[in-house]
C-alpha cells in the first residue's frame, strides 16, 4: 500500500478523501490482487534484468522479435501482455528458475 505519513492522512481524511488500497479501490478479489501484484512485479523485474544488460527496449524488442511499445507495456505491467511472455523474456535476459523463485513470492 500507498506509504503516507500520519499528518498527512489525517489531513487528508479531514477532507473527505479515503485512504485506501488498489484491490479495496477496484473491489478485487485475493486472486485477481495476486494476479495483477506478479505481472507487475515481472515487468519490474524485466525491467530491471534489460537495465543490468545495458539493453535499450528497441533492442530487447529486436532480441524478442517484438516492438519497442511492447516492452514498454511489459514493463508497465499492461493487461495485454500474458505472464507467458514476461518470463519468455525474463529467461532470454538470463534470469534463473531460481530467481523467477524469487519474483513469484515477493510481496510488493
Amino acid at each position: 500500500m500507498f506509504d503516507i505519513n500520519n499528518t498527512k492522512r489525517k489531513r487528508l481524511e479531514a477532507k473527505g478523501w479515503r485512504i485506501g488500497s488498489t484491490k479495496e479501490f477496484l473491489g478485487l478479489s485475493e486472486q485477481e490482487n495476486t494476479y495483477i501484484e506478479l505481472k507487475l512485479s515481472l515487468g519490474e523485474n524485466l525491467k530491471k534484468r534489460r537495465l543490468q544488460n545495458k539493453l535499450t527496449q528497441v533492442e530487447l524488442a529486436k532480441l524478442l522479435r517484438s516492438n519497442q511499445s511492447r516492452i514498454a507495456k511489459m514493463e508497465s505491467g499492461d493487461p495485454s501482455v500474458s505472464i507467458d511472455l514476461l518470463v519468455k523474456s525474463l529467461l532470454l535476459l538470463g534470469t534463473t528458475r531460481q530467481d523467477l523463485a524469487m519474483i513469484i513470492s515477493q510481496n510488493r
